[in-house]
């Protein structure tokens, strides 16, 4: 599943120039959001950064 197509992109919100990127689709569909979180995750093991917890 390609994660870009459940970010949607709104130009110039909240004002000209600025393309905002809105992930509600992305959090409300369980599976690309844990491909993300685990993504995320498993980015930062690899450069060794520790943390406890992943919250989203």
């Amino acid at each position: 599943m390609p994660i870009k197509s459940k970010i949607r992109t709104i130009p110039d919100h909240p004002k000209k120039g600025i393309m905002f990127r809105d992930i509600t689709t992305l959090i409300k569909d369980a599976v690309g959001f844990r491909l993300v979180i685990d993504d995320f995750t498993q980015k930062y093991v690899k450069d060794g950064v520790n943390f406890d917890f992943v919250v989203g």
